[in-house]
């Protein structure tokens, strides 16, 4: 079994929660290293740990790299050899798996809950706290969504990273079209590998999922699959502020959209680009310190 390490620090809750935005627009950051922060204990909100576990002992530069992620002064991280042990499970200790909506999505060493619908996503690909509540928002939206009468004919989950939300609108609209892209072309293996551990069919027609590479909206093949009267986008602030103009061309009159991956403070900027375009919210929800965005797109500009 290869060596298992981590680089660990002790921050307050917003220095980890801005470093694990950082870590998401981070380029060209290893697939192999699992990043996580948490709190310290439930007693101890404003606590957190931030960590990062890799498969080798870190270098001095891999070390510099993580303390990019930190605006300003970077705090001061242990580098500690684990225990002779999967060093990606050991990464997911304290993490608990989802629970919203009808949704139960866990790790593969968490048991199923059958009274849900349960998804499995392997732990190398589990997120951070950040992402685990946004992702946990998203997958409430979407049942909320369905219980409030939304029919979904065509949609398309862009910046999909595992493939979890398409997945999710599939289970809820299985007569549909179902598109999932990401601009991560590590993603494209990801989903499939998600895809048949999850039995999620593959291909072009109604109830299976098509999966492409693009950079946003700037592909053909989304074009050609589009319009979406279901679009899902869990991304963050800045590109969703930026490709609101081709996202908006992808989505007809009367059809919706679902925004995430902004915190609370940037839901003013990403609210106002969409509502230049036509588009009203019609349901908010507040994760931690995450929104997630339910709008529609107005039948007459």
């Amino acid at each position: 079994m290869a060596d298992s390490w981590k680089i660990y620090a002790e921050v307050t809750k917003d220095v980890a929660k801005a470093a694990l935005v950082a870590h998401e627009e981070a380029i060209d950051w290893p697939v192999e290293w699992v990043v996580t922060g948490m709190e310290v204990a439930d007693d101890q909100p404003d606590d957190w740990t931030f960590e990062v576990y890799l498969d080798r002992k870190p270098k001095a530069a891999d070390v510099k790299r993580v303390a990019a992620l930190f605006a300003g002064k970077a705090p001061e991280f242990e580098v500690i050899k684990l225990p002779d042990t999967d060093w990606v499970t050991e990464s997911q200790k304290g993490v608990d798996p989802i629970r919203a909506g009808r949704f139960h999505v866990r790790t593969p060493e968490h048991p199923a809950d059958p009274a849900m619908v349960d998804f499995v996503i392997p732990a190398s690909q589990a997120f951070g706290t950040g992402q685990h509540e946004t992702t946990a928002g998203c997958l409430a939206m979407l049942d909320r969504m369905k219980q409030e009468g939304v029919v979904a004919r065509n949609h398309i989950d862009v910046g999909t990273g595992t493939g979890l939300l398409a997945f999710a609108a599939m289970h809820l609209w299985p007569g549909a079209k179902a598109t999932a892209s990401d601009i991560d072309p590590v993603c494209a293996g990801v989903v499939r590998d998600n895809m048949a551990t999850n039995g999620v069919a593959e291909g072009d027609g109604p109830g299976a999922l098509t999966m492409v590479i693009a950079d946003g909206m700037d592909d053909a093949l989304l074009k050609l699959r589009g319009p979406y009267d279901l679009f899902i986008a869990n991304i963050l602030a800045g590109p969703l502020v930026e490709l609101a103009p081709s996202f908006a061309e992808a989505i007809p009159p009367g059809g919706n959209l679902m925004l995430a991956g902004l915190l609370e403070t940037q839901e003013p900027r990403v609210r106002a680009a969409y509502r230049a375009r036509g588009f009203r919210l019609a349901r908010r929800l507040v994760n931690g310190d995450w929104s997630i965005l339910w709008l529609r797109k107005s039948r007459v500009r």
